[in-house]
């Protein structure tokens, strides 16, 4: 008290050495406190900010700290320097300006008006800054936080609205708070999606539902990409094409979503690819196509066991080998089967442990499908794809030696046109003989 009169008195002094008849009760009195007041806050900020805030930058980027450094990057610190010249405005204009005057008031609300918005900047720096921290840690992969912050950030600025409302109007925040029940239904019609999208929130980080950088697919929206970040109302995906979906926080938990993290944490990726056999190639094996299939590597031992295992059955049923009707006979689709299996068991690329088989589908009027199941050991997109088509590769390139061929709709009406030209061939030549 003894130091706010002794500087009233100085001030009070001071003025009246300039104006020796003003009073305190003159608005120009008023009109110079206010002056003095303004001007020494921006001093004082102008101080805090070119003296005050490089050298905290200094400590800042001498420590080892992380934390720190986002605090720094955030603005935490220059908007606490806000504090400073409101903090001194609201302290000195009781002692300069009489409390009876409206210019007090007003001072004083505008005041903590500014430190309340300066506060609630600083938070949110703080609340920022606690995001970052998170998201460079190890638990970022389990969950993310960003809709819980932006949560946060949203319940604070209500509530600094409220005080704010509560300050201008001076009247308990209570009672404002009471009356808003009277337009509930307005706000749960404003902040809808912000509802659905903290329940969402809750529902993707209790269950682990999805993170950021997860592959996901959605058909709906024709998203197919990773997700970039998961808000408090909106997610968003960079797609593979680079563009950016934004989607409701709320999708992910209400449309079908299909998440590829289970892929990228498994041994490898799937290749599920039928090639359609044109079932007019399919054939029973004779001896010269079985000496020929022998020589194959991978299926030589295949053929061997196979073809002990028919003697053993003609044998043993007293079945002769030449009776096409009762004798069991290899076919040339089986042996290509056995050779794609035994050629998927010895590829590099092919992850072992994981399921693998080579089966047919339920034919169709495109021909025979014959599928190949199995994992690549390659996750990454572009050598998952280079393995897939190397493989491939090799089974229509393998096709001919198993006197197989691929069914194309074209093709196939080609060779039943060939086929059903060639007896009028050779009449025709002999008579030009």
């Amino acid at each position: 008290m003894e130091v706010s009169s002794s500087l009233r008195d100085a001030f009070v002094h001071l003025v009246k050495d300039i104006f020796p008849s003003l009073t305190t009760q003159d608005p120009l009195y008023n009109a110079l406190a206010l002056g003095a007041i303004l001007t020494v806050a921006l001093l004082l900020y102008i101080v805090a900010r070119l003296v005050v805030r490089p050298q905290i930058a200094n400590w800042v980027y001498r420590t080892n700290n992380l934390w720190d450094n986002a605090l720094q990057e955030h603005g935490f610190f220059r908007r606490l320097m806000h504090l400073v010249p409101a903090l001194f405005i609201f302290l000195i204009t009781p002692v300069l300006i009489d409390s009876e005057s409206v210019l007090h008031g007003l001072m004083i609300k505008s005041a903590q008006l500014y430190m309340l918005y300066s506060g609630l900047l600083g938070v949110f720096a703080l609340l920022s800054t606690v995001e970052d921290v998170y998201n460079a840690s190890a638990l970022s992969k389990r969950a993310p936080i960003t809709g819980f912050i932006q949560v946060t950030k949203l319940g604070f600025a209500i509530l600094t609205i409220l005080l704010s409302i509560s300050l201008i109007v001076d009247r308990s925040p209570l009672l404002l708070v009471s009356g808003l029940t009277a337009i509930a239904a307005v706000l749960l019609l404003i902040f809808r999606d912000t509802i659905l999208g903290f329940v969402a929130g809750i529902q993707i980080a209790a269950n682990r539902m999805f993170n950021t950088g997860d592959w996901i697919t959605m058909q709906k929206y024709e998203v197919d990409g990773e997700i970039q970040e998961i808000g408090l109302t909106n997610v968003k995906v960079q797609n593979w094409d680079k563009t950016i979906s934004t989607l409701p926080t709320y999708s992910l938990t209400t449309e079908a979503v299909k998440n590829w993290r289970g892929m990228q944490e498994s041994g490898g990726r799937r290749i599920k690819r039928a090639v359609y056999i044109d079932i007019h190639s399919i054939k029973l094996c004779d001896s010269d196509m079985l000496d020929r299939f022998s020589k194959v590597r991978y299926i030589s031992e295949y053929i061997e066991t196979k073809t002990n295992e028919l003697r053993a059955y003609h044998r043993d049923y007293s079945i002769d080998e030449s009776d096409l009707l009762n004798s069991r006979r290899l076919t040339n689709i089986g042996t290509f089967r056995a050779y794609l299996e035994a050629y998927l068991r010895k590829h590099p690329r092919v992850n072992q442990e994981l399921t693998l088989m080579v089966r047919q589908l339920p034919p169709n009027e495109l021909g025979l499908p014959l599928e190949l199941y199995c994992f690549s050991n390659r996750k990454e997109w572009v050598e998952y794809e280079k393995i897939q088509a190397d493989i491939f590769d090799h089974v229509m390139a393998m096709l001919d030696i198993f006197d197989l061929k691929a069914y194309q709709r074209d093709g196939h009406l080609a060779h039943l046109a060939l086929a059903s030209s060639k007896p009028n061939a050779a009449p025709n030549s002999s008579d030009a003989e």
